[in-house]
């Protein structure tokens, strides 16, 4: 059995706010060289599984990374055997709650990397760009000298980004490398003084982006520290200069302003995010069809899609989650902070 260590339990853990979601959500990563992943699998898995705790965390030998919900008690329990690791005592945790728990199963999974870029050599403990709280940030991309860059994928910036923010229009990390060399000149004559701030969701795209366009020759690189969570958790919404919503991935799909629950939904059948209006419209079938993807499904697939969420709408009545219920993510696959 895998000792519950509690000498670090999680703030949420010991107080939630008054009247607060009963589910905590915890997304984490950390860079750190681990010798063993399998290991350390192993003794996550069974931890989380003993704690009734459901999400995904992603382990190589650079670190981990993860999206993690249960209760506050088991929350605060398996962060403590996470910051029992090797290198892990300053693991970085943004909290945010949920109505219910937002993935319906449990998994620790070995990858090459915690987060995919597909560059050898990049070093984000030794090269990571400039930290910038949350609250100095608005200063940062309101200079007209800054460079904003979103480094996530176009299904998410869709959704929601600060003003003034460039989009490369990618649909997988993979792609960014790429995007900024091809972009590069451009992008540093667009500034009077190359000066390039980024962000994404949680901040681990954001050290793997920065480590690469220092590695590029660039050296004045900024990025928001705790991600666009972070922001949306500390900045007052009138001051805020975010638009719209933050893609999560997890079965909640999107989070506002003081990581409150958002509006979008998510189509079981492509994975795209949609808003509102979009399932009002006459392309959306619940479970079937959206706009995005009505015309590139075919009938079978369609009355297949139909079965499912037929199976979906029994498995709730009966209390129960139906395993074949689609987290949002990428049609890539994407699961990353």
């Amino acid at each position: 059995m895998v000792a519950i260590v509690t000498d670090h339990p999680s703030p949420t853990a010991v107080s939630p706010p008054a009247g607060a979601l009963p589910v905590c959500v915890a997304a984490l990563y950390h860079f750190t060289p681990f010798e063993d992943c399998a290991a350390v699998r192993e003794r996550l898995l069974e931890a989380c599984h003993e704690l009734g705790i459901r999400g995904i965390l992603l382990v190589a030998r650079e670190g981990i990374n993860g999206t993690i919900a249960g209760s506050d008690d088991a929350i605060g329990q398996i962060l403590a055997v996470i910051r029992a690791l090797p290198g892990c005592a300053g693991l970085d945790v943004k909290y945010s709650r949920a109505p219910a728990l937002p993935f319906h199963r449990m998994k620790v999974r070995i990858k090459r990397e915690i987060v995919t870029m597909g560059v050898t050599g990049l070093d984000p403990r030794r090269d990571v760009g400039h930290y910038v709280p949350p609250e100095d940030w608005n200063a940062l991309i309101s200079d007209p000298d800054t460079i904003v860059i979103d480094t996530r994928n176009d299904y998410e910036v869709a959704i929601g980004t600060f003003r003034g923010a460039i989009d490369p229009g990618t649909s997988s990390f993979r792609e960014f490398p790429q995007w900024f060399r091809d972009r590069r000149e451009a992008l540093v004559q667009e500034g009077r003084k190359p000066k390039i701030a980024m962000f994404c969701t949680g901040g681990i795209r954001c050290e793997k982006a920065t480590a690469f366009v220092r590695a590029e020759g660039v050296e004045d690189v900024f990025h928001l520290q705790g991600g666009i969570l972070k922001y949306l958790e500390t900045v007052p919404e009138p001051q805020s200069l975010w638009d719209g919503e933050c893609f999560v991935f997890d079965q909640r799909v999107s989070v506002g302003h003081g990581l409150k629950p958002g509006t979008f939904a998510i189509c079981h059948a492509c994975r795209t995010p949609l808003s509102a209006a979009e399932r009002a419209g006459p392309d959306y079938e619940e479970g079937v069809s959206c706009p995005h993807c009505r015309g590139e499904r075919t009938e079978t697939q369609r009355q297949r899609y139909a079965e499912r969420e037929r199976q979906i709408q029994l498995a709730e009545r009966r209390g129960t989650h139906h395993l074949g219920l689609p987290l949002p993510a990428s049609p890539k696959g994407d699961t990353k902070p």
